[in-house]
């Protein structure tokens, strides 16, 4: 018993470091350019000894956004927590996920890949927590709406489209790359535009 036990704490350890390098390449590279050849490489393991974890480059996606989600999550569960408006959650769970966008983490995932998208949608995993998350953002946002923070006359599921979005937008990282400003600046920015817009505000 006490074997086994260990072998599953070597195999949990070696998958955790399997998903660790696939968010950080997906986040450099995006899903077409990453391999599974780099992945192994960079974990230090056989090609074969990955497979046995994860049967497809696919799979390896999923398992990544299964773990971002799982993050996620954690976060909302933070702000869930906190005495302040639903807007202002909202605007805290978007600000993680710039953060987290900047720091190279977030994996980039193309939104036009059958193969891929048939791994997501029938990864029960994910699902259930894309699930979860979605449900939480929406009551959020439906309250935000009530409470004449955001404008009512959208759709919700288009303002968590939108939110969903600020996860992947190339913006922030041309900012940065641009070296004039800084995370912060940026993420400002970024909110500023998503929940405010562009049009000239009241002084």
């Amino acid at each position: 018993m006490a074997r086994g036990s260990f072998r599953d704490q070597v195999l949990r350890v070696r998958e955790d470091a399997i998903i660790s390098s696939v968010n950080r390449l997906l986040a450099e590279k995006g899903f077409e350019q990453m391999t599974v050849d780099e992945v192994a490489a960079d974990v230090g393991i056989a090609k074969a000894s990955l497979y046995k974890h994860f049967t497809s480059k696919e799979a390896l996606a999923a398992a990544a956004m299964v773990r971002v989600l799982e993050h996620t999550m954690e976060v909302l569960d933070q702000q869930a927590a906190r005495e302040v408006s639903a807007v202002e959650r909202l605007r805290e769970v978007t600000r993680w996920a710039l953060r987290v966008q900047l720091a190279g983490e977030m994996p980039i995932l193309p939104s036009q890949n059958s193969t891929l998208r048939a791994e997501l949608l029938g990864h029960k995993a994910y699902l259930e927590l894309l699930m979860q998350v979605s449900d939480r953002l929406g009551e959020w946002i439906v309250q935000a709406q009530a409470d004449g923070d955001l404008d009512r006359s959208l759709p919700p599921e288009l303002v968590l489209y939108t939110l969903f979005a600020r996860a992947c937008d190339p913006v922030p990282g041309a900012l940065k790359a641009s070296g004039r400003h800084s995370d912060e600046q940026v993420i400002e920015w970024v909110l500023a535009t998503c929940f405010s817009g562009i049009g000239v505000r009241p002084s």
